[in-house]
């Protein structure tokens, strides 16, 4: 058996898809025997978990599969290896970096906190 990661992109489609063109992309871990079925297996999540439900302001909203982009066989599973990377430009490089800090902010007060509850 092998791992592989698959990347599995959804359009989000909201009320009748008058708005910014938005897309989820999901990095999965995919076992399987070859590349071929990783793939299909891939899809098959991601024809699945299509989503349509109705938002706050009662739009429908959809989560419509586009298909699998990206298909990586991982060779070892090693402490710290690399996955996945995307460059990621913007024009408000400190409002990028507070964004990080406060994301690895939460990530740490909640591990602090299950911690806490376990004692």
């Amino acid at each position: 058996m092998n791992w592989y990661l698959a990347k599995i992109v959804y359009r989000i489609i909201c009320g009748n898809g008058e708005h910014t063109a938005q897309f989820d992309e999901q990095l999965r871990l995919i076992a399987a025997d070859n590349e071929e079925t990783a793939f299909e297996k891939a899809q098959q999540i991601g024809q699945k978990e299509q989503d349509c439900f109705t938002n706050i302001n009662q739009e429908m909203v959809q989560w419509k599969f586009i298909n699998v982009a990206e298909l990586y066989k991982l060779q070892d599973l090693i402490d710290g290896a690399e996955l996945y990377s995307m460059i990621k430009e913007t024009g408000d490089a400190h409002s990028y970096i507070r964004f990080i800090e406060e994301k690895s902010k939460h990530i740490q007060q909640r591990t602090t906190h299950q911690i806490l509850q376990l004692l």
